[in-house]
């Protein structure tokens, strides 16, 4: 086979994996989160000013500790999904959490009910599935192992999005938003325990 011909064959090639992105990927990872996506701690989406960054594909792993300006708050471990969720409040809505630490499940608390305040995070809580729909801003909660947090940055009639850290290549994410029996509910295969909200 000659040079010519393997070229062909290499152009060809490179030609189908272009259009194949463009075709069924390009939406769910842009090219900005792919050039972003080999390089820890680099930048991959923002939401009011407030940076997302790379933690890679060792979701456990944390990159040491993370403080704002003048070291008087800390918002956790680089670059956790809760790293995100308190600097995002502390940046952008000006709130201290009373208690900041643990996993992302620990900051859903099952005890308390729909609608009260969670007193570790000065928080109001909502369980999901009950009358209050989800607003900008809240922080939405998942169980699991360590569990994960997200920002609720949009919600529509059926659906909302959310800004996340530490979900490899998915700043961004959009959960069905259902209404029954005057109940709302987030998601369907993957569901949150409820959502956490800035008391007015």
């Amino acid at each position: 086979m000659n040079i010519k011909k393997i070229f062909s064959i290499l152009f060809i090639f490179v030609v189908l994996i272009i259009t194949v992105y463009f075709l069924f990927f390009s939406k769910r990872y842009p090219l900005n989160i792919l050039s972003h996506s080999l390089i820890i701690g680099d930048s991959v989406d923002s939401f009011n000013g407030v940076i997302v960054y790379n933690n890679g594909m060792d979701y456990p792993k944390s990159h040491g500790k993370h403080y704002n300006k003048d070291s008087s708050f800390y918002y956790g471990k680089k670059w956790q999904c809760v790293e995100y969720i308190k600097r995002y409040y502390f940046d952008h809505l000006h709130f201290v959490m009373p208690y900041g630490m643990g996993n992302a499940k620990d900051f859903f608390d099952s005890s308390v009910k729909h609608g009260e305040l969670n007193k570790q995070r000065g928080l109001l809580q909502f369980h999901n599935t009950n009358k209050e729909p989800p607003k900008v801003n809240d922080i939405l909660i998942f169980g699991g192992k360590y569990g994960h947090v997200a920002i609720v940055a949009s919600v529509k009639e059926k659906e909302i999005e959310v800004i996340q850290q530490n979900i490899y290549m998915t700043p961004r994410e959009t959960f069905p938003l259902s209404f029954e029996n005057g109940k709302y509910t987030i998601g369907k295969k993957r569901k949150p325990n409820g959502w956490l909200r800035l008391p007015q």
